[in-house]
């Protein structure tokens, strides 16, 4: 099967066709999901996406507020950028403290950590690179919880990436949240098919 790298209105179920297939397509997506997601240090999950994971989310959007053919563009428009083209990595950031006293003091010490992640392996370094569809980080320095990176990658940098058993890590480099996570080979395996 190609790469799917595009999402179009045609890719949208009706949402009596939608239902008929859920069940199965969320055991589906859970299995898929399972091996794009990396932790790193205690508040910070990266869940890379790919097609799959942005049909879904569209699809459940859809489901849940049930806006007809107007909300099916701002979907579309919403997470259409959010599947990689073939010479990137894209996922979603977020950053997750559950304790709602503790939450703003650890995001307003976060300014900027969107552009302060990275994926190293062998002598590469991918920067992450910020979606700029909205600005996340305010002026008194707190930031959002929810970012959307891209990892733009050269031939070179595919081509070492997709090899089975490199080691693989993502880094935050904040200066107030210094943490890197090994990427199991599961998820680098998983990745490494995001590439045309």
């Amino acid at each position: 099967m190609s790469l799917k790298t595009t999402i179009t209105r045609a890719d949208i179920l009706s949402m009596d066709e939608f239902i008929k297939v859920r069940k199965d397509k969320r055991s589906e997506i859970v299995a898929i999901k399972k091996n794009r997601r990396v932790g790193v240090g205690p508040f910070c999950t990266f869940y890379f996406e790919n097609y799959a994971t942005m049909w879904w989310q569209i699809h459940e959007m859809l489901f849940i507020e049930k806006g007809g053919e107007e909300q099916i563009k701002d979907e579309l428009h919403a997470y259409a950028p959010l599947i990689p083209k073939g010479s990137e990595l894209v996922c979603t950031f977020m950053i997750e403290v559950d304790d709602p006293v503790r939450r703003p003091a650890v995001l307003g010490q976060l300014t900027n950590v969107d552009q302060m992640v990275v994926l190293e392996f062998g002598s590469h370094k991918v920067k992450s690179v910020p979606e700029d569809d909205a600005e996340r980080n305010r002026e008194d320095g707190k930031t959002s919880s929810v970012h959307f990176l891209r990892f733009p990658f050269t031939a070179e940098q595919v081509a070492a990436f997709k090899v089975a058993g490199t080691r693989v890590l993502l880094a935050v480099e904040h200066p107030n949240y210094g943490h890197i996570a090994v990427m199991p080979e599961t998820v680098r395996e998983s990745l490494a098919g995001d590439f045309a």
